[in-house]
């Protein structure tokens, strides 16, 4: 991730990076600032042809962000959904998208968080169900709700009290 280019601090970086590349008549850099920022190659020749005045928005830049850091960590099951979580949040919230974005801001610290929250609140699962899952009680599971993954997210990018 941000081998040639660096980490962009927000998506108005990335816009004056790609119009600087543009105005050099370097649309392959172009391209690879996209990729590097996990934008959709459309939306790159878009830019480079003039349909669009920007490479990217706040959103798209969070999102291509999350997407990266997930693909990086093998984000799967519940940890791809809470990052779809968070995917969502940002097309809800332009002040966390543009959190998001910030240098020094990853995914795997917030879905660190998020992991850390759900073993503290971890209960016993009636031993019935485990019985019926065809499992040795006792087992014990943890897993936060909506609220309190929203909650956890904002208390991470937003640098929020929980």
């Amino acid at each position: 991730m941000f081998e040639k280019f660096g980490e962009f601090d927000s998506y108005e970086e990335i816009n004056r990076a790609a119009a600087a590349q543009l105005k050099e008549n370097d649309e392959e850099a172009v391209y690879l600032i996209a990729k590097e920022n996990g934008l959709d190659e459309e939306d790159a020749e878009d830019f480079c042809t003039g349909a669009i005045d920007t490479l990217t928005t706040a959103e798209l830049a969070a999102v291509g962000k999350l997407n990266l850091e997930a693909k990086e960590l093998g984000a799967k099951g519940i940890l791809e959904d809470w990052k779809d979580f968070i995917v969502q949040a940002c097309m809800e919230n332009r002040e966390l998208s543009l959190a998001v974005r910030r240098k020094g801001k990853r995914l795997e610290a917030c879905l660190g968080n998020i992991l850390k929250a759900s073993f503290q609140k971890k209960e016993q699962i009636h031993d019935g169900i485990v019985k019926a899952a065809g499992l040795k009680p006792p087992i014990y599971i943890g897993i936060p709700g909506k609220a309190e993954v929203r909650k956890l997210v904002e208390a991470y990018y937003l640098e929020k009290k929980k």
